[in-house]
């Protein structure tokens, strides 16, 4: 089952990955995927592990971003690869069938593609500009989103497709209409100051 509120784990200068996780996890959301760019392995797998206690703690799921063997020495949930990552059947090689795998996608042919992968999930934006996201792909908007969940229809692709990059709270009731599955926030919910609030706002319009 793929939760409908995805949190994407960010660190900045006020707060680090496990700390905004735990403050996530805290106010009720129960899917984390952890993010962590630019550190040596080991220190993203001493990450992972501490974050998977973490939300094993809540109840939560833990996605592991971009790294499959760090997903499986820390227990993971899941794994989610981009789109320059590696590609998801190299990554299957790796996990196994003991760990779900999502994709990026920013066109549907992309959706597509993850589809013919074999992804469990479909990360389809980014909706809107985001400083989280170095080398962003082109911004899909609310318009592109009805266009490709027009074609995933059509398609009869049944994958949950995940709407992500740069959504705020204020975005969701209309990006749902398109027919995504849900949602996924990063600086919305790690710079919030009544986490809790949103979470539960979050659900009540996407459940």
């Amino acid at each position: 089952m793929i939760d409908k509120l995805h949190y994407i784990s960010q660190e900045t200068e006020n707060i680090g990955h496990l700390d905004a996780i735990n403050k996530t996890l805290i106010a009720g959301a129960k899917w984390i995927q952890l993010r962590v760019k630019n550190k040596p392995d080991d220190v993203i797998l001493d990450l992972a592990i501490k974050a998977n206690a973490l939300c094993k703690a809540y109840g939560a799921r833990l996605i592991v971003n971009d790294h499959p063997l760090i997903a499986l020495k820390a227990e993971a949930y899941g794994l989610h690869l981009g789109l320059t990552d590696m590609p998801i059947a190299e990554a299957r090689n790796i996990v196994g069938n003991q760990i779900i795998i999502g994709g990026t996608a920013n066109t549907f042919e992309h959706v597509k593609q993850r589809v013919a992968e074999g992804a469990d999930y479909i990360g389809l934006g980014p909706y809107r500009f985001t400083n989280t996201k170095q080398n962003l792909s082109p911004i899909i908007g609310l318009e592109g989103y009805e266009a490709i969940m027009k074609q995933v229809s059509i398609t009869g692709i049944t994958t949950p497709i995940i709407a992500i990059g740069g959504i705020e709270l204020k975005d969701i009731p209309l990006i749902m209409t398109t027919g995504v599955h849900g949602v996924a926030l990063s600086g919305a919910l790690t710079n919030a100051n009544d986490p809790e609030t949103i979470v539960n706002e979050i659900y009540n319009t996407i459940l």
